[in-house]
């Protein structure tokens, strides 16, 4: 199947859109870096927002780039790629992104890309351009990220209690106080080195379709870098809608609690960066804040607003698709 082929001004655009994608990412994620540490009162959300974005911009420098080749060869077939499904990819994802920030929901940017992308490509080639293998570790990643986010807090709290069994509440809250900065950072590495990897191989697999990367697959390193500087400045931005929902809706988080939820998050990003497995830290961080709240009693979690994320959750594959199918058959009519 013959990819469309553009001149350079139209690939800017498209890149300066995927870029767009990425900064909205930052904007929407925000909340799943910051809302615990703010939320504690650990930090003022100003000084939150740079801590993270920091962190997410440096996140490179310790992953390599196995998320974005799944992204870019691993959800649809390279061959069915070109610009007129990347263009329709990421207005779907962008559309649901706004959505559900305009409804203070934290649903995942990463599936609304992978709905996206899925749904783009069956508007062009149907089933046949969907690579089963990389689109079911995806969906099954749904699933077990935020169980393992879960079962990691639930297992820290268990033993960071232990630990400090002896202590006085005071210095327990002192100790975790400074304990959640280094959770943060941990936690806002794994985001940036999962989440900004998506836009990188959006990126790069449109640049493969065109023939700028020749025969072999790759990521430029100005692509890496241009995807964490537009995911950094949309963290420094902030989701402030979001970050309500995540630090205050679900459960009442202190320091130890907050550290708890994000460092068995980092663990369980860092393990599926490593892995190649493009997972959604918004669900990450929600499965491990629900985890921290668990341990404490099941009534400290506000199940209502738990199953409301979950249907955002579930609709988010979906919804990106159909808009993205949507988008790519508006397109036809131009080209």
């Amino acid at each position: 199947m013959e990819a469309v082929q553009i001149g350079l001004p139209a690939l800017a655009l498209i890149i300066f859109v995927a870029l767009a994608f990425d900064f909205m990412n930052g904007l929407h994620d925000a909340a799943n870096s910051i809302a615990t540490v703010v939320s504690t009162r650990v930090l003022p959300p100003k000084y939150a927002v740079a801590w993270a974005a920091f962190f997410n911009f440096i996140a490179f420098l310790f992953f390599g780039l196995h998320v974005a080749k799944t992204i870019g060869t691993g959800i649809v077939a390279p061959s069915v790629i070109d610009p007129v499904v990347i263009l329709a990819a990421l207005l779907g994802a962008i559309a649901w992104n706004a959505i559900t920030w305009w409804l203070g929901l934290p649903s995942s940017s990463s599936h609304a890309l992978i709905g996206g992308i899925a749904g783009a490509g069956l508007a062009k080639a149907g089933l046949d351009a969907i690579v089963t293998a990389g689109f079911t570790k995806t969906a099954v990643a749904i699933v077990v990220s935020p169980a393992t986010g879960f079962f990691l807090a639930l297992l820290l709290v268990f033993l960071a209690t232990w630990a400090v069994r002896k202590m006085a509440p005071f210095a327990v809250d002192r100790r975790f106080r400074q304990l959640q900065l280094v959770s943060a950072a941990l936690y806002s590495l794994g985001h940036g080195g999962n989440d900004a990897q998506k836009t990188m191989g959006i990126i790069a697999v449109l640049l493969f379709s065109q023939g700028y990367l020749g025969d072999d697959f790759y990521v430029p390193f100005w692509v890496v870098l241009s995807a964490q500087v537009a995911m950094g400045l949309g963290t420094l931005m902030g989701g402030w809608r979001i970050v309500k929902t995540m630090g205050s809706k679900i459960t009442d988080l202190k320091p130890f609690q907050g550290f708890c939820a994000e460092t068995a998050g980092a663990v369980t990003l860092f393990g599926a960066t490593w892995l190649g497995i493009p997972v959604s830290t918004t669900h990450t961080i929600t499965g491990s804040i629900v985890g921290v709240g668990s341990a404490r009693k099941a009534s400290a979690v506000r199940w209502g607003m738990a199953g409301t994320i979950v249907w955002a959750w579930i609709f988010t594959i979906p919804a990106a698709g159909l808009i993205a199918f949507g988008c790519y058959e508006l397109a036809r009519l131009f080209y």
